[in-house]
């Protein structure tokens, strides 16, 4: 885990506790950030990585065991996801997608909305430009939470690019 405090009680509505996730089998990015009267503020971090050389079950239960942490540690009452992009690899696109199944899940577990962006309408809501480079999304990511240096790694950063998706949007 990465930045935050973990102490730090959830916010209700009007203020927002959101996560934001990047699912992936290999690396699963996660971001925190509270809105609360049109401001946001950076919560926490981090990313969940498991190693290729496990089974691939054992690797899901790890994303789970993992992410349920960050969700008893940081309380979110929202949750924000990207949605599942094919491109040319349809073997990883089904792992990414077990991956979301368990992501999902743990939400579904505690109640938590989850909202679904594609990745073309984050990076509209974070840079402006549907098409955006990922060095353009992270930049604006450090630069809309007034963060000293990108969120590391990338992954991390997009998760908290589609919990800014969501702050931007409706109430859950």
């Amino acid at each position: 885990m990465i930045g935050g405090s973990p102490g730090k009680k959830p916010l209700r509505v009007p203020g927002r506790r959101i996560i934001g996730i990047d699912p992936g089998l290999a690396s699963t990015g996660w971001g925190i950030v509270d809105y609360e009267k049109s401001r946001l503020h950076y919560v926490a971090h981090g990313c969940i990585e498991t190693e290729a050389a496990q089974p691939r079950t054992e690797r899901l239960f790890f994303i789970y065991r993992r992410i349920n942490t960050v969700l008893d540690t940081y309380n979110p009452i929202e949750g924000a996801m990207e949605t599942l992009y094919f491109g040319r690899n349809v073997t990883s696109a089904i792992t990414v997608a077990e991956a979301r199944g368990v992501l999902s899940l743990a939400l579904a577990e505690r109640n938590i909305p989850l909202a679904e962006f594609t990745p073309q309408a984050i990076k509209q809501t974070v840079v402006g430009i549907s098409r955006a480079e990922k060095g353009q999304v992270q930049e604006m990511v450090r630069l809309i939470l007034g963060l000293p240096v990108i969120p590391r790694p990338d992954h991390a950063a997009d998760a908290l690019g589609a919990a800014l998706c969501l702050a931007h949007g409706p109430v859950l």
